[in-house]
């Protein structure tokens, strides 16, 4: 099964500027992976939803996201 890192961001003036990522270790899908991830990372900021604290996000496998 696929890793995937999922990064979170706020547009300012038009910019993407990175608040968080969160890291899925284990997902059937890509699909999968971004709901997990959305899920954590509004648990982890104490939101119930992570658009309260993040714009947009960005799906990546971790060998795409280190380059």
């Amino acid at each position: 099964m696929p890793n995937y890192r999922v990064h979170f961001a706020k547009q300012i003036l038009g910019v993407p500027f990175t608040v968080g990522f969160v890291e899925i270790a284990r997902a059937r899908d890509p699909e999968r992976a971004l709901k997990a991830a959305e899920i954590r990372f509004a648990r982890a900021r104490g939101v119930t939803d992570w658009r309260e604290r993040a714009d947009t996000v960005d799906l990546a496998a971790p060998a795409e996201a280190e380059l």
